[in-house]
């Protein structure tokens, strides 16, 4: 039979995200209502550790009071706790906006303190100091979450960050190839040790990450299909498969011609250099068999492709290529959402707005060749 805990003890359950929840009556209010602690954890044994170590304090005495906290204090906590819910890269980048242009700001305000001037004060502070917007708006966003957190824990009545200005970052306006500029660049890395690589980002829309952690399993040449189940990402100068960017991120996409052609040739060239077989059963690997860095792709291998090629761009800025040729070709908008593996459609059409007009030109001309022409005689009696 499970035995309940004692008085006092706490209380110790799994929420829907997975991360375990403990609760302990720590004293009572002038009032006489009950002040009460949650501590977190990915485990039940180390919410059960943290509820004993609690109660130790609570009973000597030594129990910080938690109207004490600060802002500093209580973002340490919550970025532990959130530990389970957010993906590494996302919680590094979280602990080092905290940790730089935070904490040295309003770290040292009580968190029960903390008003929405704070925050857009910070953001003020930060946008004078000469840091850029699109780390100002992760500093809001990751303030956002935190304290919204803090809301559900009963440590704050609202969130502070609610009524603050967002940072706006200004959208960098893309200049989309033409079908003639993607030609030549096919054509620059066809001598190219990672040609398939750059005719798999070019014709299916993937994001670096999710191509340089392609196995063969993941390729079926029968159907002509690619299968996203996860990406290659960099932390800390560490590598890591991790899952993919959204719940839509896992997907297959089928290959046009020339991606699956150049597949191909890749497969015959990997096992000639005997690395087809490698540590992960990667598809593109390095000259020694091992993931691909980005940095190295970037600086050994694009860099060139770019210079034969004659064109200057990103990376990523093949997946732009790609989604903006399939818009300008006609190719439904949702299905570009599903190739790229967008959240929403809404977010595909607002990211390569600038293809829209194109669309709005031919749709314009065909309904003028539709209205103006003339009808013919069954088309008018049909009309009656």
């Amino acid at each position: 039979m499970k035995q309940r805990r004692g008085r006092g003890e706490g209380s110790v359950f799994q929420r829907q995200d997975g991360l375990w929840c403990g609760l302990i009556t720590v004293g009572y209010t002038d009032t006489g209502r009950r002040r009460r602690r949650a501590v977190y954890g990915s485990t039940k044994a180390a919410v059960l550790e943290e509820l004993t170590r609690v109660q130790h304090q609570a009973l000597t005495g030594t129990l910080g009071d938690p109207s004490r906290l600060t802002v500093a204090e209580f973002l340490s906590q919550w970025l532990e706790a959130a530990r389970p819910s957010l993906r590494p890269a996302t919680q590094a980048l979280y602990g080092q906006v905290i940790r730089l242009h935070v904490a040295p700001y309003i770290g040292g305000v009580r968190l029960t303190r903390l008003t929405s001037a704070h925050l857009q004060g910070l953001l003020a502070a930060l946008e004078q100091a000469g840091i850029g917007a699109p780390t100002r708006q992760v500093t809001f966003r990751a303030l956002h979450r935190a304290l919204k957190q803090g809301v559900a824990w009963n440590l704050l009545a609202r969130n502070p960050a609610s009524s603050v200005i967002r940072p706006k970052v200004a959208q960098r306006e893309m200049q989309p190839w033409t079908p003639q500029q993607a030609r030549v660049f096919l054509d620059a890395a066809a001598a190219d040790r990672l040609h398939a690589l750059y005719a798999v980002l070019l014709g299916c829309g993937m994001r670096i990450g999710e191509a340089l952690a392609l196995s063969w399993s993941d390729w079926d040449p029968q159907r002509g299909t690619l299968t996203i189940r996860r990406q290659l990402t960099e932390l800390a100068g560490h590598l890591h498969f991790a899952e993919p960017k959204t719940e839509r991120g896992r997907r297959t996409v089928t290959l046009p011609g020339f991606a699956a052609s150049a597949l191909h040739q890749h497969r015959a060239q990997m096992q000639a250099e005997g690395h087809e077989v490698n540590r992960h059963l990667l598809i593109f690997v390095d000259t020694a068999g091992n993931p691909i860095r980005r940095s190295n792709l970037r600086r050994r291998s694009f860099a060139s492709v770019l210079r034969r090629a004659g064109l200057r761009c990103r990376l990523h800025d093949l997946r732009h290529a790609c989604a903006s040729l399939h818009l300008r070709q006609g190719t439904s908008p949702v299905v570009v959402q599903q190739m790229l593996g967008h959240s929403r459609v809404s977010v595909t059409l607002d990211r390569y707005s600038h293809a829209l007009p194109v669309l709005q030109e031919e749709a314009a001309a065909k309904l003028d060749a539709l209205l103006v022409t003339p009808l013919s005689p069954v088309g008018a009696r049909s009309q009656e």
